[in-house]
């Protein structure tokens, strides 16, 4: 038995330490719901989680970005939509058009309302949403920052047009080697764009003659009309013909947006997937167990109380000595 040294209180003391501290834990765990309330209790698993939640919220960012480019396509879906409508009624107009009991006068007062259905569709081909051109801009370019646009005027006759270009699938193609045999095409309308397969030049026709009455319609780089008026039996025949082919090219570009809308979902839902996997495996490194944490609180709690008294206890025992020498 000694005095200067107390060995059983320092005991104590040290034991009550460390159940202080494994209290102070189980608090902060239980007040926080993490299981790394310190870098130092699990340094390696911190890592991990943090590395976790970064690709989590990336995936948030992706799935909000998908979910944009659905109301994107479904917004293109829309308009398609539209067009479709549009090119049903210009279709029963070209058959109206061909009633030989109906006057040219008539016919003038059905190509009014066909011109206007055919501008409708130009005006879907420049459709926008915030800002970004619904079905892209397709006209070939010099310099993507600076699109190169020509004008040429019709002839006199407001039927043909001179270029210097070649002609294949529909379009005008600029010849680049300066060939000195020029292409000519017939063609009635105030209007007719020409889009370049080589990247050069996108040509505005302008003008117009006695069958003024449509042109090319192209909605992205699909061509929806290519109808050239009602102005007469014959050429709301050739419409006709030219509208039933664009109701089926506007056919297959509406199954494109489906498809991708369709995409669009599965990639939604697979991100989605993803994330409640990354979540769960985050969860498991650095979320409490409450129901274990406060098991463990408990008996800290315990073991805080009892050292405090076997400390008490401790620092008594020196005094004892006292009895000895008197």
């Amino acid at each position: 038995m000694v005095i200067n040294t107390n060995i059983a209180a320092n005991a104590a003391a040290r034991t009550l330490s460390e159940s202080t501290e494994k209290l102070s834990e189980s608090l902060s765990r239980l007040s926080s719901g993490s299981k790394i309330v310190s870098p130092e209790i699990d340094a390696a698993g911190l890592a991990q989680s943090m590395k976790f939640d970064a690709q989590i919220n990336r995936n948030h960012a992706v799935i909000s970005n998908l979910n944009n480019a659905i109301s994107m396509s479904q917004t293109q879906d829309g308009f398609l939509a539209r067009a479709k409508k549009a090119l049903d009624r210009m279709s029963e107009i070209s058959v109206l058009a061909q009633d030989v009991t109906k006057t040219n006068t008539d016919r003038s007062n059905y190509s009014k309302e066909f011109v206007q259905l055919q501008n409708f569709l130009l005006e879907i081909g420049d459709a926008e949403f915030n800002g970004v051109d619904l079905f892209g801009d397709y006209h070939p370019l010099n310099d993507q920052n600076n699109p190169v646009t020509k004008e040429v005027t019709i002839d006199s006759d407001g039927n043909k047009i001179k270029l210097n270009a070649i002609n294949y699938s529909g379009y005008a193609g600029v010849d680049n080697q300066g060939d000195d045999n020029p292409f000519w095409r017939t063609f009635a309308g105030i209007q007719q764009s020409f889009h370049t397969h080589d990247s050069d030049y996108m040509f505005t026709v302008s003008g117009g003659g006695n069958n003024a009455g449509g042109g090319v319609v192209m909605i992205g780089d699909t061509q929806v009309s290519a109808a050239m008026g009602v102005l007469s039996s014959a050429s709301a025949a050739s419409a006709l013909s030219n509208i039933q082919t664009s109701i089926q090219n506007l056919a297959d570009l509406r199954a494109n947006v489906g498809a991708n809308i369709q995409r669009l979902k599965f990639s939604v839902e697979q991100n989605t997937i993803l994330n409640e996997n990354l979540s769960s495996a985050s969860s498991r490194i650095k979320d409490v167990d409450v129901a274990e944490e406060s098991t463990k609180y408990a008996r800290s709690s315990l073991l805080v109380q009892s050292g405090t008294v076997m400390l008490t206890q401790a620092n008594i025992l020196p005094k004892m000595a006292l009895k000895l020498i008197g």
